[in-house]
């Protein structure tokens, strides 16, 4: 049992915190198509994987496991069950809190999720977050509302730059 502890625990403990697989994947994606962002932003609640700033929004790319998706990704380890139970209910309550911080200080968060970035799944989880991040884009400098539609039979007819009068060829 302790052999099993130690093999586990080194396995635990040579899982990388940012700079994983899947953030790889978003950063690579994003930057080809012309989204500039920073990483792991320590001035936020939460250093978010990836914050950019023009579009007030920060990005998390969630593994399965540490997060506690409910995928089909994700298993509870055999041994040791309820300090994994605990840990990971910690994890997901220390995320909603760090989403609810930074939506009131006005950023959008969006997470994406390690299932999420499967081969047969990823072109149109990339697609979407573009999609989103345009849109987050285009609603936050919308000030005002459009202005209403141009309606010609409310408005009194107007003179014409060019009206009628004498032609060239004329001799008054």
């Amino acid at each position: 049992m302790e052999e099993v502890s130690a093999e586990r625990s080194r396995i635990m403990a040579a899982i990388k915190g940012s700079g994983t697989g899947p953030e790889l994947l978003v950063r690579r994606w994003l930057w080809g198509r012309g989204f500039r962002y920073r990483l792991n932003y320590a001035r936020l609640p939460g250093h978010p994987d990836l914050v950019l700033r023009k579009y007030r929004t920060c990005i998390f790319v969630n593994g399965c496991f540490w997060h506690g998706h409910g995928c089909g990704a994700f298993r509870l380890p055999k041994t040791r069950t309820e300090f994994w139970r605990a840990k990971i209910a910690r994890n997901q309550g220390r995320d909603e809190r760090r989403l609810h911080e930074l939506a009131r200080m006005g950023w959008h968060v969006v997470t994406i999720w390690e299932c999420e970035l499967a081969p047969h799944r990823r072109e149109e989880t990339l697609r979407a977050l573009e999609f989103t991040l345009n849109h987050l884009y285009l609603q936050d400098r919308l000030l005002t509302p459009p202005a209403k539609a141009y309606d010609f039979e409310e408005e009194a007819p107007t003179q014409l730059a060019a009206e009628a009068g004498p032609s060239p060829g004329d001799k008054r």
